[in-house]
């Protein structure tokens, strides 16, 4: 497989869409909730998932594609080349703001991470990396990530997880929030892990995530020296929902060891 032609037709797949999504700001949405109210899909959701499968099919009939919406293949392993596709994650910053989404694309062989591609549509901010040559923002090539302590950092966490809720005992994160410096919450899984591998936020944790909202995010967060786990600290599978725990290294033990081995996750 030619990775660098892969990843090549992908940026190029990524800008066109990100052109598409601008074009569309002008007019009406069309606005439909999923698995509950706060659950949104647009036209434009479907449309540009519908872009890139039909650009991969066109180009890589051999590869497999997931994605969000729901037009792509049933995939129950990542045997061979997959990508997964989120065509705006944060549908509803989209939706309300204009702002705080991002166009998501991880491609997989045989379940390892081999290209990351993160667009920040409205920044035009195009985030991407090929495992084992370095991460970039644009042409700029990324710096490695350095650790850093718990009460020097920036967490990235829904305030959803520190008030009374139905998934998980609330109380769990709230020593990691005090002793924490600050937290940030963006409504965007593909920005917050950008976020992680650009230092912007140290580390990100969420509870419950579809393989694709995290997909192309590890493979910049491992590319950087990050580590990203689930929060029992076990490995991602890409094929289930599940927890999230992206860190600077050093911060990623020392938070799993204090803070989060106490929880039932």
């Amino acid at each position: 497989m030619n990775w660098e032609e892969v990843y090549t037709s992908a940026k190029q797949w990524v800008i066109e869409a990100g052109e598409i999504i601008r074009a569309s700001f002008k007019r009406t949405l069309t606005i439909r909730t999923k698995s509950n109210p706060n659950d949104l899909v647009t036209d434009i959701d479907q449309q540009i998932e519908q872009f890139f499968i039909s650009k991969i099919r066109e180009r890589y009939p051999e590869h497999k594609i997931m994605g969000e919406e729901g037009f792509a293949d049933r995939i129950e392993q990542l045997d061979g080349i997959v990508w997964l596709i989120d065509p705006i994650d944060g549908t509803m910053n989209f939706i309300h703001q204009q702002r705080n989404f991002a166009i998501s694309i991880g491609i997989y062989e045989h379940g390892i991470g081999k290209v990351g591609i993160i667009y920040d549509v409205v920044h035009d901010e195009l985030y991407h990396a090929v495992r084992g040559n370095g991460a970039y923002l644009n042409d700029q090539p990324l710096q490695p990530l350095k650790e850093r302590a718990v009460k020097e950092s920036i967490i990235a966490l829904n305030a959803t997880w520190v008030m009374e809720n139905h998934r998980i005992n609330h109380q769990l994160l709230i020593p990691l929030v005090r002793d924490a410096r600050g937290t940030r919450s963006y409504g965007s899984a593909a920005l917050e892990l950008v976020y992680v591998a650009t230092g912007r936020v140290d580390a990100y944790l969420s509870m419950r995530l579809s393989p694709w909202d995290v997909a192309a995010g590890a493979v910049l967060v491992e590319e950087l020296g990050g580590v990203v786990t689930n929060l029992k600290g076990e490995k991602l599978d890409f094929i289930s929902r599940n927890s999230l725990f992206a860190a600077k290294p050093g911060l990623h033990q020392v938070i799993l060891e204090k803070y989060l081995k106490k929880g039932n996750w």
